[in-house]
């Protein structure tokens, strides 16, 4: 079988199979016309979910949204941290912001959970010391 825009005789099946430059060239040439996936599919010598995939794969766009802090702000929040262990949340979006940083307390929050879950930051020892002071604090009153 050989179409009018010259493909090859066989058919490629699979979802592992890579289009070639020809085939890529027809999908995009008959898809610009508005014809069916699956006439595209049988020009082209391969399966509909492949035309599939080739089409979306073009018409996809990068959504992902734009950071609010450059990576040389990260790293002054992570040493921020790591200088002050024991400040709570306000205290270090606080001292973040003063240094000039743009972001807001939900931005600090998840930057410092990030910073925690990635670069574990507290040995046993450091953790047995917070959690006292956290069970103090806990008990002092407005006074």
């Amino acid at each position: 079988m050989v179409s009018r825009f010259g493909s090859l005789g066989y058919t490629i099946m699979g979802k592992t199979a890579d289009l070639t430059v020809v085939q890529k060239t027809i999908i995009d040439t008959l898809h610009k016309e508005g014809t069916p996936q699956t006439f595209n599919a049988k020009e082209a010598g391969c399966s509909q979910s492949a035309v599939s995939k080739h089409v979306n794969r073009k018409l996809r766009k990068k959504c992902e949204r734009k950071r609010c802090t450059t990576n040389r702000e990260n790293h002054s929040l992570e040493r921020l941290v790591k200088q002050n262990p024991f400040k709570n949340l306000g205290e270090l979006h606080k001292e973040w912001t003063e240094a000039g940083v743009k972001a807001s307390r939900a931005t600090t929050h998840s930057y410092i959970c990030r910073i925690l879950l990635v670069k574990p930051l507290l040995n046993h020892r450091q953790r047995q010391r917070r959690l006292t002071w956290a069970k103090e604090k806990n008990k002092w009153t407005l006074a």
